[in-house]
């Protein structure tokens, strides 16, 4: 039987078919997969992961495709990256041709739509792409859609414009995870809508009208959520009222660290905050963040509100109240005497109460002296996004989002010079198909002198 050729063969034949049959049973029970790209593009990232970290319970897909073509083997293969992390995240796929009266009592309008259902809420998607579906599901881990209401008609930064100052890019994405972004003028409202989960006071740069200050002031006394993102340099625009009522105040000039020299920051107005102080917004954050112009912040009285500081300056740092000189801006020095405080100053507090309002939940109120952080031109850079998404996420009560980071893709080009993308012709086009040729004439020649 050993020496037997032919019984050899079939042997060999047999063990392959089944190793073979071994292996597509066991693909069928265990799955190893492994992303070798160097951005780890066709993996899911580390923010989508949290995201579905923070589900708990099943999550159902539907996807409207018609069985035809390649969609729906695309849309299956994306969707496993998210099966693979939650397996209780299903896909199911409705022909929409074959049911066109659920089709339309659905309201789908496009080939492959998906529709995302959990805990009896839901969000359609015409566009398949991780930050679309990650930011729906990151939605529907609120609970429900969070209202956001913009204080405007006093110079505030526009929460749509496309302006440096504005914030349309930063409420872009931040409209994407679930939050409606409304205006509020009090030119015409009296109070802040019922149903409203935050008001924010971005920046005004105009004296804010009695009823105004009113409407803020008492939104806050009643146990409302707000965001103040305050500026140095400016009066206090008819807001005393409303700081008195959160017991802080803005301390006078502008922030200048001397330790921005060290950190290639020519101006000493540009304070970067590496470290923080510990509160839930900041906790486990380890991103460098960037603030153009700040103003220091302080305990003006006790009151029932806790005010735990979550950005502070450096110890080189002071509040620089003699004007600046442009042109040499890093000339400056500190002066006691005209009332300069040296650091660590503290520029953003959060504070808490138990609210007044019959709910009695905990009421939340962050101020910053800086909104140029949030800006078009300032989300961006370095940390700023997600330190805004988590301080949004806090005042929202969406304490399980607060780690969550925003989704980044970073594109890495493949540059070669012309010496490298020789050698890489060389081996594809010359080298390896000279080695094919060559093992196969030595696999002839071998068997023609067995």
């Amino acid at each position: 039987m050993a020496n037997n050729p032919r019984l050899r063969g079939w042997l060999v034949v047999l063990a392959l078919v089944i190793g073979a049959a071994c292996a597509g049973y066991l693909s069928t029970r265990h799955v190893w997969t492994a992303d070798w790209s160097a951005t780890r593009s066709a993996s899911l990232s580390s923010a989508t992961r949290m995201v579905l970290g923070k589900l708990k319970g099943p999550v159902q897909i539907t996807s409207y495709a018609r069985p035809d073509g390649p969609l729906r083997g695309e849309i299956a293969g994306f969707v496993e990256r998210y099966q693979r992390v939650k397996p209780d995240l299903t896909l199911s796929f409705v022909d929409p041709e074959r049911d066109p009266n659920a089709t339309r009592t659905a309201g789908i309008t496009v080939n492959g739509e998906l529709i995302v259902r959990y805990r009896g809420h839901t969000r359609y998607l015409k566009r398949l792409s991780e930050s679309s579906l990650t930011n729906a599901l990151e939605s529907l881990a609120r609970g429900g859609e969070r209202i956001v209401a913009f204080v405007t008609g006093n110079g505030e930064r526009s929460p749509v414009g496309a302006q440096p100052a504005d914030m349309g890019a930063f409420v872009t994405q931040l409209s994407r995870r679930g939050v409606r972004v409304v205006p509020l003028n009090f030119t015409h409202v009296p109070a802040v809508p019922e149903g409203t989960n935050l008001v924010v006071l971005a920046s005004p740069l105009a004296q804010l009208p009695g009823g105004a200050v009113k409407a803020l002031t008492n939104y806050v006394a009643d146990g409302g959520n707000l965001l103040w993102l305050a500026e140095p340099d400016t009066h206090d625009l008819g807001l005393a009222p409303l700081a008195a009522e959160l017991g802080i105040q803005k301390l006078p000039g502008v922030l200048v660290d001397g330790q921005g020299n060290a950190l290639g920051l020519h101006d000493p107005r540009l304070i970067a905050v590496g470290q923080y102080p510990p509160q839930a917004i900041t906790r486990g954050f380890a991103q460098t963040t960037l603030f153009a112009r700040v103003a220091g912040l302080a305990r003006a009285s006790l009151g029932a509100w806790q005010v735990t500081p979550f950005l502070r300056s450096s110890v080189q740092s002071w509040n620089q109240i003699a004007p600046i000189d442009e042109a040499h801006p890093s000339t400056i020095r500190f002066d006691a005497a005209s009332g300069e405080t040296r650091g660590p100053l503290d520029f953003g507090l959060a504070l808490t109460r138990l609210s007044p309002s019959p709910s009695h939940q905990q009421q939340r109120v962050v101020v910053i002296g800086d909104g140029d952080f949030l800006s078009n031109a300032w989300s961006s850079m370095a940390g700023n996004q997600a330190l805004g998404n988590r301080v949004f996420n806090w005042l929202l009560g969406d304490d399980a989002l607060i780690g969550v980071p925003p989704r980044v893709v970073r594109i890495a080009p493949l540059a070669l010079t012309q010496t490298g993308l020789n050698v890489f012709a060389g081996v594809f086009l010359i080298l390896l198909p000279l080695l094919l040729v060559v093992i196969g004439l030595a696999l002839a020649w071998r068997r023609r002198h067995r």
